[in-house]
């Protein structure tokens, strides 16, 4: 199994960039796919924002297309999460996600990321 703890959110103006990580422990090896997804409220369904695989290919979801970039440092098993040009609807808890071979999904606890003037 993976733990997975988030970190880096916080309050930001519109406009501003934020970098959220991810630091994974346990069996890291065994990760074949790590993704940032968000929940804008608990009645909403929970969103990918971003997906990274073990080869490094990426994908993104429209909303964040040319605002974000995603990362994954193996020498520190951290996930990064990059936004830039954040917007009022960019507010949501951002969790982090990893599957793993053999163990199946694991979930982080979320990180808050408020957009406020």
């Amino acid at each position: 199994q993976v733990r997975l703890v988030e970190s880096g959110g916080g309050l930001v103006q519109p406009g501003e960039s934020l970098r959220l990580s991810c630091a994974t422990s346990g069996v890291n090896s065994r990760i074949h796919v790590m993704a940032w997804y968000r929940q804008a409220d608990p009645g909403k369904r929970r969103e990918p924002v971003a997906t990274i695989s073990n080869p490094g290919s990426t994908s993104y979801a429209d909303f964040m297309k040319g605002r974000a970039a995603i990362s994954w440092d193996k020498s520190d098993n951290t996930l990064y999460l990059l936004m830039n040009n954040l917007r009022f609807e960019d507010t949501a808890i951002y969790y982090c996600y990893a599957y793993v071979a053999g163990g199946g999904d694991s979930w982080g606890q979320g990180t808050q990321v408020t957009v406020s003037s």
